[in-house]
């Protein structure tokens, strides 16, 4: 199969709505959105696997070269399988949640929110070093004035 400008097209649209279909919120359009992305995938497996041939088969009068590469046409077959087996887990999944919640929605967790939150914070405290935290800034002046006023001296530096 030579690759073909629609043939291209075709998958590229495939690729975009079922990557935009993956990142909505509801389980029945991520499940749409594996599929498109898994079809995309396998019509760009056979758009790469090179011309037409005969069936990989050696008779007594076919050529080598006339014969196709049967690889593509195994991964295919592969991909068609892991999409089935992946397809019908994610099934599974939104049956479970429609039973348990009556929605179809993927809901932030609170947990999560407040990890992605305190990461957030240890990252910007790593990015500003020159950032000091205030309140023990506070408590070292009020040990230091605690200390001169029971030495009576300031401390040589």
């Amino acid at each position: 199969m030579t690759a073909s400008l629609t043939l291209v097209i075709v998958m590229a649209v495939l690729y975009a709505t079922g990557v935009y279909l993956l990142l909505e919120r509801s389980l029945t359009r991520v499940l749409l959105g594996f599929l498109l992305v898994a079809n995309a995938t396998s019509l760009l497996l056979l758009i790469m696997a090179g011309p037409d041939g005969l069936a990989p088969v050696l008779d007594n009068g076919t050529e080598i070269s006339q014969i196709a590469d049967p690889l593509p046409q195994v991964f295919v077959l592969t991909a068609i399988v892991i999409t089935f087996g992946v397809s019908a887990f994610l099934m599974a999944l939104i049956y479970r949640s429609w039973r348990l919640s009556k929605a179809d929605e993927v809901i932030d967790d609170a947990e999560d929110l407040a990890i992605a939150q305190r990461d957030a914070n240890v990252e910007a405290e790593l990015l500003d070093p020159d950032h000091q935290d205030q309140e023990v800034d506070h408590l070292d002046e009020l040990s230091a004035a605690h200390d001169l006023a029971e030495t009576g001296e300031e401390e040589k530096q």
